[in-house]
Formats: structure tokens, C-alpha cells, sequence
């Protein structure tokens, strides 16, 4: 009997020793459940205002595009505003948002700054294309739709973003090219001047009447319908080459309504038909075939 009660009293007492252990786990666990209903609200406010400001960043850019695209201004603006309202207001978003949940921004932005740093010299390609990207939409050395010529390609620009532009070329290819290659190359832009001046290069035979080529050649310029009247055309003689007196023709366009590109056709066909009324040949080199046979015996 005395056994049995001193049995009972070891098992009271350690239960009552592991209700005393687990006495600051239960309190821990109910503290982190009380901070997590306190913090609750916040963090959902937190993502409520998160997901609006994406709606409303999207909304009020797309709003100005339009806005200036309606008054016409100049497509490259456009396209930088757009860009610049945009993610500013998904940046002061995103620190409303961090702000609700009392997240220290200052270690945020310092830590956010290194490692900034650390994947700009990473990926310092695709951050020299970005920084590429809005200083061609400062400078405007280009708009949308503009005939250009950069690195071999042309073509008309179809987009210009922070990462490459777009050219649609003349023989029907899309090419992108990144922004650092367009900023840091020379680059022709066809559509910034309506004026064009063609030069072609003609050779007449050496007896052949050089006024004459002369008079005959600019009149034959002049009777184009596409040849602009002023700057009127002009011709100078350059070189005595091997079979021909060579020179050339030149003439003004309005690449407005004359394709710059195939502008020397219709000159082509009016000289050959000018010089074949006047007399006047163009050379040709004429080889001449020497057989030699071999004398048997």
C-alpha cells in the first residue's frame, strides 16, 4: 500500500515538473499567434495597395500615352514618359507597400543599392543597353517610322525600348539592335532631309564631242519629271581611264515622292536614249582571243 502511494505521487509530481517545461513553449506559440493576427491586417493592406498601384501605374501611363499621342507629340517623348510614369509609380508604390508592414527601407535600399552594383557589373551588356535606350529617347536622333541606316542595317524604325530598337528593313526583315551599338555608332537617318542628290557615274568614248556630252546628257537629266529644277543638275569630267572619258551626272530629288534608292533608273534610261539619238558611245572593253596551234612534225 505504501508503495502504491509513493507510486502516485512520483507520477503528480512529474507532471507537474512537465506542465512547468512546457509552460514557455505554450507562450511562445501563443505570441507568435497573437503577432500574426496583429500583423495580419497589415500584410493583406500591404498587398491590397500593391496590386492597385499595378493597376493604377498601368492605367495612368497608358492614360498619358494616349493623352500625348492625340496632341501629337514627338513618339520618342511618349514612349520615355510612359516609361518614366510608370515604374515610378510601381517604385513609390512598392515603398507604401514596405512602409505598412514597418519594413526598414533604409537597410533595403542600401542593401538593394549593393546589389544593384554587383548585377550592374554582371550584366553591365544589358545595363549599358538600358542607360543606351534613354538617352536615344532624350536625344531623339531618331523617330519612330524614320528610314535609318545603322551597322549595315536599313531600314524604317518600328520601336525603340530600353533594351533594343526595332528596324523593319527595306527587303522585308525585322532586325533588333541593342541600344548600346545604335547610341555608340554612326548612324544616317534618310528621313531627316526631304532633298536627296543622286550621282551617277557615265564613260564616253575618247572621240567623242565632250560639250556635246555635255549639253546633252543635262538636258536628257532635265526632261525627268521627278528632277528637281533647283539645285539645278551638274556634270564634271574626272578621269581618262582605260577605254573612256569618265563623269558624272548629278541631280536632286524630293525622296518624298521619289524613292532615293531606285532614283538613277529613270537617268539611265533617259542618257542611253539621248546618247543613242546623238551619236555619243558609251565603251565597252573588248578583249581579243589569241589562239596559239602548236605545229606538229
Amino acid at each position: 500500500m505504501r508503495k502504491q502511494k509513493w507510486f502516485v505521487l512520483l507520477i503528480l509530481l512529474t507532471a507537474c515538473s512537465s506542465d512547468a517545461d512546457n509552460t514557455p513553449l505554450a507562450n511562445s506559440i501563443d505570441d507568435l499567434i497573437t503577432d500574426f493576427l496583429t500583423l495580419l491586417p497589415r500584410v493583406l493592406a500591404a498587398l491590397v495597395l500593391f496590386v492597385i498601384t499595378l493597376y493604377l501605374a498601368g492605367l495612368i501611363s497608358r492614360f498619358v500615352r494616349s493623352l500625348m499621342q492625340r496632341r501629337r507629340a514627338e513618339p520618342g517623348v511618349t514612349l520615355l514618359v510612359y516609361h518614366v510614369i510608370r515604374w515610378g509609380l510601381v517604385i513609390a508604390g512598392t515603398a507604401a507597400s514596405l512602409r505598412q508592414v514597418d519594413f526598414e527601407l533604409t537597410a533595403f535600399l542600401a542593401g538593394l543599392g549593393i546589389l544593384g552594383f554587383t548585377v550592374g557589373f554582371a550584366l553591365q551588356d544589358i545595363s549599358q543597353n538600358v542607360v543606351a535606350g534613354l538617352l536615344l529617347l532624350i536625344q531623339k536622333p531618331f523617330e519612330l517610322d524614320d528610314l535609318i541606316e545603322v551597322e549595315s542595317f536599313r531600314g524604317h524604325v518600328r520601336s525603340i525600348d530600353l533594351r533594343s530598337t526595332e528596324l523593319h528593313t527595306l527587303d522585308g526583315h525585322n532586325v533588333l539592335i541593342p541600344n548600346a551599338s545604335v547610341f555608340t555608332t554612326p548612324i544616317i537617318n534618310y528621313s531627316r532631309q526631304a532633298t536627296w542628290r543622286i550621282s551617277l557615274g557615265v564613260g564616253v568614248a575618247y572621240d567623242s564631242d565632250l560639250e556635246q556630252v555635255r549639253r546633252v546628257t543635262l538636258q536628257a537629266i532635265s526632261n525627268i519629271p521627278d528632277i528637281l529644277n533647283s539645285p539645278p543638275p551638274d556634270l564634271y569630267f574626272h578621269t581618262f581611264n582605260d577605254f573612256s572619258i569618265d563623269f558624272n551626272v548629278r541631280y536632286w530629288i524630293d525622296a518624298r515622292q521619289t524613292n532615293p534608292f531606285t532614283a538613277t533608273d529613270p537617268a539611265v534610261v533617259a542618257i542611253h536614249r539621248a546618247y543613242t539619238q546623238a551619236g555619243i558611245e558609251i565603251p565597252f572593253p573588248i578583249q581579243t582571243e589569241i589562239q596559239v596551234t602548236k605545229k606538229e612534225g
